[in-house]
């Protein structure tokens, strides 16, 4: 027999809003995230682990789980169980776990989930020779929560399906709000590199290099385009691509599956009712055809139409004035007709 699957049903107005805010969206929130710290670490790996915390302030999880957890490893056998659980825990669908041992120096696993279990995952390497983190770079930062622009170089990231995936997976750690419904040249302030390195002919793994620069915008001859200038803030790392789990397609297909939530993202149209370009709204208007001629226009049941009492008093008097004269000139007909008898005999 197969497991049935509970029905949560909200007890309160508080529950109903929170189970409504899990619930998949035409639209998505920003992505939160958390940050796990595996059995063993180096210092590389938590200033790394840091300064992606810091960029990616404030959608991540409210605790920074910087104890160790020695069993905390996604690429063993079920250890991606507690990464689910901790996800599940603090209501996030990203996550990055940081270790350090012989075989695998200074090693991040970058992750993603979906209905409450992994969807993909990705292995990386940080290179000790070029790695840079913020406090090495003494400039001016970008404001927290700033929204980076993101910008992949490399034939890898369009060719090679597994580099699809992890272009994907980058876009979803950094993108901050999910929607921008209108974008300011003033407020580009943050631009973040991807690149893509093919290993060589002698084979070997993927490198993705990874930059981080400060858009500021300066005065220039042309009067409409600023100049523009960028100017590296950190942190810099050179990740190797070692393992990967990567989710089936038709499982990638349910999991970027649009739903209609109409209720609560998209304005109903209402007919015959348009916008102009000045602010106001315009109504149309469908009048039937009115048999005026036939009777059929009712205004005796109308208030306006009706009669004030001086008019009906008025109307009562000219109607008994209508009477008397028709009966007066009646009466003359009659007198008329027989005395013109008598004399006539």
């Amino acid at each position: 027999m197969g497991v049935i699957q509970r029905v949560v049903k909200p007890r309160n107005q508080k529950s109903k809003r929170a189970l409504e805010a899990k619930e998949p969206k035409a639209i998505e929130n920003a992505k939160s995230a958390i940050f796990i710290r595996g059995p063993k670490s180096s210092d590389m790996v938590m200033k790394a682990m840091r300064d992606l915390h810091s960029i990616k302030k404030p959608n991540v999880a409210p605790e920074f789980y910087g104890k160790k957890h020695p069993d905390v490893r996604p690429f063993e056998s079920g250890g991606s169980n507690r990464v689910e659980f901790f996800c599940k825990k603090n209501d996030t669908s990203l996550f990055l776990v940081g270790s350090h041992s012989k075989k695998k120096p200074h090693n991040m696993v970058l992750g993603r989930m979906f209905d409450g279990h992994l969807l993909d995952m990705i292995e990386l390497g940080i290179n000790e020779d070029t790695f840079k983190c913020l406090s090495d770079f003494q400039n001016t930062k970008v404001p927290v929560g700033t929204k980076p622009c993101l910008l992949f170089s490399g034939e890898a990231f369009q060719n090679d399906p597994t580099m699809k995936r992890v272009k994907s997976l980058l876009i979803d750690m950094f993108r901050g709000e999910s929607e921008a419904k209108h974008v300011r040249l003033a407020g580009l302030e943050l631009s973040m590199q991807f690149t893509a390195v093919a290993p060589g002919l002698a084979g070997g793994p993927f490198k993705i290099l990874f930059r981080s620069y400060r858009i500021s915008t300066k005065k220039s001859d042309n009067v409409r385009l600023p100049r523009v200038e960028l100017e590296e803030i950190g942190p810099r790392m050179d990740w190797t691509l070692r393992r990967t789990h990567i989710a089936s397609d038709d499982l990638f297909k349910t999991a970027c599956k649009h739903i209609k939530n109409a209720k609560r993202t998209e304005k109903r149209k209402t007919k015959n009712i348009t916008d102009d370009g000045l602010g106001g709204t315009l109504g149309r208007i469908h009048v039937p055809a009115q048999e005026i001629g036939s009777g059929r226009l009712q205004t005796r049941k109308m208030k306006g139409l009706k009669d004030t009492p001086e008019e009906k008093k008025d109307k009562q008097l000219t109607k008994i004035k209508e009477k008397r004269s028709k009966a007066e000139n009646a009466r003359k007909v009659n007198v008329a007709a027989v005395f013109g008898e008598e004399n006539g005999s």
